[in-house]
């Protein structure tokens, strides 16, 4: 029944109502028959990652391609923040689109933004989302862990519906997702947005990795596991040197048959990817196959769906521009001498080659 009414509203709306428009830099009216890379949370951050590698060639995408960034008009993230950065770089193929407000209670149905959403749909030439905090545990089915943090609730609600918009999801079983209409659209989710993708098609979350895992709940004694069980560095936790981040480097084991291992080029390489969460998947949602595990095959590395053949998420981070610079070196523990950079750390197919190949491959995938 939803899935009809949704189809029946869709249409009304398009009849009813004209083409929204998105704001750019010097214009605010852009033609939607043109398609757009669509980037959720368009922050600075994440904007100009996307264009360093473009520029860089590190994804082999054109570097005046369109986008669109889709927010929530309540998102905690200001967005005129990035209006400003578009307007004082005079970048001119990035606009902006703040969508409504929604409640839980209508996420995983038709709501406000369903036209909103098919309309960008239909203009996507592809689709990222991007790393961020902790999903509210109660839209899959869980109270809050004293560890899950939640800062940007109005920011998942987007995320989550548009992706069950797309996807479908185990929520309802009779809706139609809108990759039946192109079920060839490349749709990448990084860390937080391959979780999403999982809540969103009916999966559940591990809320805290070491407390739940590996049954451990003191940082002394997350320090002294094996590095490929932390999926952050807990060194920041209570240092005072600001040169300490929260990425970890571990190794990762690639499933056979999937895009992960098109990218390393063998299901026997095990490389280095950078980590930084303290949550994982639980249960898969609607469509979906494992594509990459940790080295002791508790945690989900990366996913892939099984009917959309272009649905990947991975929960490490490629994006992160540090890893493709020699002069940007890493500080692991207080006081410690920063000295090395990921690329003198983990040379070729010990992780630059596989961070590298995988921007080729997805950038190929936007090609198609």
């Amino acid at each position: 029944m939803r899935h009809g009414f949704l189809k029946l509203s869709l249409l009304f709306l398009f009849v009813a109502t004209p083409c929204f428009s998105v704001i750019g830099t010097t214009n605010d009216s852009r033609d939607t028959s043109v398609k757009k890379i669509i980037i959720l949370h368009p922050t600075v951050s994440n904007i100009s990652t996307w264009l360093y590698l473009t520029s860089s060639g590190i994804l082999p995408v054109e570097t005046d391609t369109e986008i669109l960034g889709l927010y929530s008009e309540k998102g905690a993230y200001d967005y005129s923040l990035t209006r400003q950065y578009l307007e004082r770089e005079g970048i001119e193929n990035v606009s902006l689109l703040g969508i409504k407000a929604m409640e839980t209670s209508t996420l995983f149905n038709t709501n406000i933004n369903s036209r909103v959403f098919y309309e960008v749909f239909t203009m996507a030439r592809g689709i990222v989302f991007f790393g961020g905090p902790d999903i509210p545990p109660g839209i899959y089915g869980q109270e809050m862990n004293l560890l899950t943090l939640v800062t940007d609730p109005h920011r998942h609600y987007l995320e989550l519906s548009f992706l069950y918009h797309l996807l479908g999801g185990y929520q309802d079983e009779d809706f139609t997702p809108f990759l039946e209409e192109s079920p060839a659209l490349p749709i990448l989710g990084i860390c937080l947005g391959m979780q999403t993708m999982n809540v969103a098609t009916g999966g559940t979350m591990i809320q805290d990795i070491p407390t739940e895992i590996y049954g451990v709940s003191t940082i002394e004694e997350i320090l002294k596991m094996d590095h490929n069980n932390m999926h952050r560095n807990y060194n920041v936790a209570w240092s005072t040197d600001t040169r300490v981040g929260a990425r970890s480097f571990h190794r990762i084991l690639i499933m056979e048959n999937s895009h992960m291992e098109t990218v390393s080029g063998s299901a026997e390489i095990t490389p280095y990817v950078l980590s930084s969460h303290h949550q994982a998947l639980s249960k898969i949602g609607k469509g979906f196959r494992v594509s990459a595990l940790s080295m002791d095959e508790k945690i989900i590395e990366a996913i892939e769906h099984k009917r959309y053949p272009n649905v990947i998420g991975i929960q490490f981070h490629p994006e992160v521009t540090s890893l493709y610079d020699k002069e940007s070196k890493i500080t692991f523990t207080p006081g410690e001498k920063a000295i090395h950079s990921f690329i003198d750390l983990y040379p070729g197919s010990l992780g630059v080659d596989f961070h590298i190949n995988f921007w080729q491959h997805f950038g190929g995938l936007l090609g198609n």
